[in-house]
């Protein structure tokens, strides 16, 4: 069935990212970056059906060409620290072909972000395996009239009260600001881009005659009690894929469990909810100390004995004295449920994070110099490639050899770090200083003091349960009694009816 995703994160120099590389990756082709003379081939790479570029009003016609377009980024961008491109991902529907797909997600951005003024980059993937999705890359600064690059921001200056620009002596020039000029980096666009997405999808679902839809707000915001699972990644897929059990699978497993019994509980809450309503409503329920006394008076023995005694001390403890007693009681343990449970999500959704952190930390501390080695050794082979003549070659062929050779020798390792460093970076982004350890120490203190407080709150949902479960057993003693008076009504009605 159809679901949503849409994620949107900034390819930066900053974390060192490169737009050339992402793009040869995204459309499986050999690119080189002109900036720093690294090529990146990714030709072998499948699943890659569908790539074109979209390109605005007054964007240079070469720029449809992805080497051209995103090495011509490369250039204008100066800083080191610069912003390259928008990268947005979204889930394709199942349901439609290859073709609608593609026809869906070139409309959507078309309208949504090449009529605003910027170049897309779109590759379409599908192993085949059930997760068709599409990569677009976006250029993050507009185009002049004349097609070259615009400016990201302007300089604006202070005024004073009689429009004179305000001098400050101590910099010796006049104060001034910057401010964007376009909207693309405003808050509230994400939010737009997403909404746009699962309205174009639905609108392509709803014409083509199938059934599902997707919806983009959170399960909290359109009012699903449920706990959302994680996003598991192309390692940890394939490996589940392969039967191959991961961690954030397992984590996801625990959460559909936690969402059954959620399911579980709200569809008995509800029903319990909607009869005691109606038997409010439709007729004169009984004192709970009828309830007591019929069921002593009516089954006898030891067990009922037992069964209006518990049902005395849990009414009792809670001070419920009568049925409209017991509603509320069942009102407030509605809120009850879902103060812990808005209270629990973000604490287990931190707890998750802060153990994923902790993990790729350690595999980066235990095999960092693997790859500081192998980092070395790649180094000494692109000085001697960048000089020149006989001896140099061989020598550039020989450190080539070497690092090969470390690398084949110590694969694993030196995979494992790349892959932590990778984590590291995007979860740290500007924090993150590869000379330095990751803050394991403040991570571990803050999963710490987290775990008592998400006890606290099982043991809270626990109770609740149990509640649950005693207000149920009231609930159907009730309807017993009330039941077994209406039937002993209806044959004096039948008779009554007769004569």
């Amino acid at each position: 069935m159809a679901i949503y995703h849409l994620s949107i994160k900034i390819i930066s120099r900053g974390i060192g990212k490169s737009a050339v590389a992402a793009a040869a990756y995204r459309a499986g082709e050999l690119i080189t970056n002109e900036k720093d003379g690294v090529t990146h081939d990714y030709t072998r790479k499948g699943g890659i059906v569908h790539t074109e570029i979209l390109l605005p009003t007054n964007a240079p016609a070469e720029y449809s060409d992805r080497a051209v377009l995103w090495n011509a980024v490369e250039r204008i961008e100066k800083a080191k620290n610069s912003q390259l491109a928008r990268e947005i991902e979204i889930a394709l529907p199942k349901e439609l072909t290859a073709v609608q797909n593609r026809s869906l997600v070139r409309e959507y951005v078309k309208q949504h972000f090449v009529e605003k003024g910027m170049c897309a980059d779109i590759a379409i993937h599908d192993t085949g395996e059930g997760n068709p999705h599409a990569h677009i890359m976006l250029t993050m600064r507009p185009f002049n009239k004349d097609g070259t690059w615009g400016d990201k921001q302007k300089k604006v200056y202070h005024f004073d009260e009689q429009g004179n620009k305000i001098y400050d002596p101590v910099k010796r020039q006049y104060k001034c600001g910057k401010v964007q000029t376009t909207d693309w980096n405003e808050h509230s666009r994400a939010g737009e881009w997403r909404a746009a997405w699962s309205e174009a999808a639905n609108r392509y679902l709803e014409k083509l005659n199938h059934a599902d839809r997707i919806d983009h707000r959170s399960y909290e915001r359109h009012g699903v009690d449920q706990v959302p699972t994680i996003h598991l990644g192309a390692a940890a897929s394939q490996m589940e894929r392969r039967g191959i059990r991961t961690e954030r699978g397992n984590i996801n497993r625990e959460i559909e469990v936690s969402n059954k019994e959620l399911r579980q509980l709200n569809a008995r809450l509800s029903k319990l909810h909607t009869w005691l309503k109606e038997e409010m409503a439709n007729t004169e329920p009984p004192t709970l100390a009828d309830v007591i006394s019929n069921i002593l008076e009516r089954r006898g023995g030891a067990y009922a004995l037992k069964s209006a005694a518990n049902m005395l001390n849990f009414l009792t403890r809670n001070g419920i004295m009568d049925m409209a007693g017991l509603d509320d009681y069942f009102k407030g343990m509605i809120g009850e449920r879902l103060r812990i449970g808005n209270e629990l999500k973000p604490i287990q959704r931190r707890l998750d994070t802060l153990d994923e952190h902790i993990k790729q930390a350690e595999i980066y501390k235990q095999y960092r110099s693997y790859k500081a080695r192998y980092d070395s050794l790649y180094a000494e082979y692109t000085t001697a490639q960048k000089a020149q003549g006989f001896f140099t070659e061989r020598k550039a062929k020989k450190a080539l050899d070497t690092a090969n050779e470390y690398y084949e020798a110590n694969r694993m390792e030196i995979s494992l770090c790349q892959a932590a460093e990778k984590y590291l970076r995007e979860a740290m982004q500007k924090h993150f200083d590869p000379k330095k350890l990751p803050p394991i120490t403040k991570w571990k203190a803050e999963r710490e003091k987290l775990i008592p407080k998400k006890n606290r709150l099982n043991r809270e949902y626990q109770i609740l349960k149990t509640d649950t479960a005693e207000v149920e057993k009231i609930r159907s003693n009730v309807y017993d009694i009330v039941s077994a008076e209406k039937r002993r009504e209806q044959p004096h009605r039948a008779k009554g009816m007769e004569l």
